[in-house]
């Protein structure tokens, strides 16, 4: 079933009227929703008490404290809905990788996967695997009521950047030499990484997820010929593999400017867009029948109340016209975000969007 259809047969969810659904499905909204991609994280104080002394991998396995850190900005800034409190790197470390994230760096893979013999460590996902999400996301949807739950995943290319690399880069030099010199191998390996992220996708649906997005936050660094070829089929694998849940799926990068058509033609139903290119713009690149989630520069909330509010203005025009639209900014909040200003901004767009 699209994402687009009504639930044919079905009682409709208790989040399936809300504005965040409504938008990802480009019908009628009362206001245009907003919630923010690292909204429940290092911006707020509460956040910080909670996760005192506890490593980010283990915060991600604890049911109750996922679904604490989860709600904690729904509760502070009204957003219109709760994205579930994870890593991208969590499935990886479910199938028994080697890996940790360290603070001020990231996630660091013990022995990188650069041959065929590698692959043989990546295994299928199951259920099983991943028990804690499946808890946490039965607290949550209790909780939430009719507020949507966002389920997430890293996007295979992403994965297997961190996985070829060992960890954060800059200029993805292993990644492309393994993509560009060993093309069966490459595709081979974002086969089975697709696989795997469809899997923690399916969890997460099936535990009630109301949309899912997936993350392929270091694809900008490929040309739109590479996105294409060594890319996008195993994106669109995952795409199709829950398309027929009927949950909006939603794709985001950093730097896609160049690859937003191609992103949209991978399967999503709502493209996310950095701060980069204006929405007008970006509607242009993607087509028509997507919806289009963001673009706020996060750095703009360090600047003045006013200038928040300008800026917001000139993103909101740009998006007057779209069939769906979802603000949110053009990549995560920033830690040292001041939360006020978030909470400022979700009041701004709902006040400004009332219809």
């Amino acid at each position: 079933m699209s994402a687009n259809q009504s639930p044919a047969g079905k009682q409709p969810t208790a989040t399936y009227d809300s504005a965040f659904l409504k938008a990802c499905r480009r019908e009628p909204v009362p206001h245009t929703p907003v919630w923010f991609m690292r909204q429940a994280g290092r911006s707020l104080p509460e956040y910080l008490k909670v996760r005192e002394g506890i490593p980010m991998l283990e915060s991600c396995m604890r049911p109750e404290l996922v679904a604490e850190i989860t709600l904690q900005p729904v509760r502070r800034h009204g957003v219109d809905a709760a994205i579930y409190f994870s890593d991208i790197v969590v499935p990886l470390k479910a199938i028994g990788i080697d890996l940790d994230i360290k603070p001020g760096v990231g996630p660091v893979i013990e022995n990188p996967i650069r041959t065929r013999a590698d692959l043989a460590r990546l295994r299928d996902l199951t259920p099983e695997d991943v028990s804690y999400v499946t808890e946490a996301f039965g607290l949550l949807t209790r909780e939430l009521g009719a507020t949507p739950l966002i389920g997430f995943a890293g996007a295979p290319f992403t994965l297997a950047s961190y996985l070829v690399e060992g960890g954060p880069s800059r200029n993805h030099e292993h990644t492309k030499a393994l993509m560009y010199g060993d093309p069966q191998l490459w595709a081979d390996l974002l086969d089975r990484l697709a696989d795997i992220t469809a899997a923690f996708l399916k969890v997460q649906i099936e535990a009630g997820a109301s949309a899912v997005q997936l993350f392929d936050s270091w694809v900008g660094a490929l040309s739109p010929a590479d996105y294409r070829r060594s890319v996008m089929p195993a994106s669109r694998k995952v795409f199709e593999t829950v398309a027929g849940y009927g949950v909006p799926r939603i794709h985001f990068g950093v730097g896609t400017g160049e690859l937003l058509g191609l992103m949209g033609e991978a399967g999503a139903d709502v493209v996310g867009v950095d701060w980069r290119v204006p929405m007008d713009e970006a509607a242009r690149r993607v087509g028509p029948g997507k919806a289009l989630q963001g673009n706020l520069d996060p750095a703009v909330l360090f600047a003045t109340p006013q200038a928040v509010e300008t800026k917001t203005r000139e993103v909101l025009d740009a998006a007057a016209d779209l069939e769906g639209h979802i603000f949110n900014l053009g990549h995560g909040v920033l830690p040292a975000t001041d939360p006020d200003a978030l909470t400022r901004l979700v009041e701004y767009v709902h006040t400004q969007t009332a219809r």
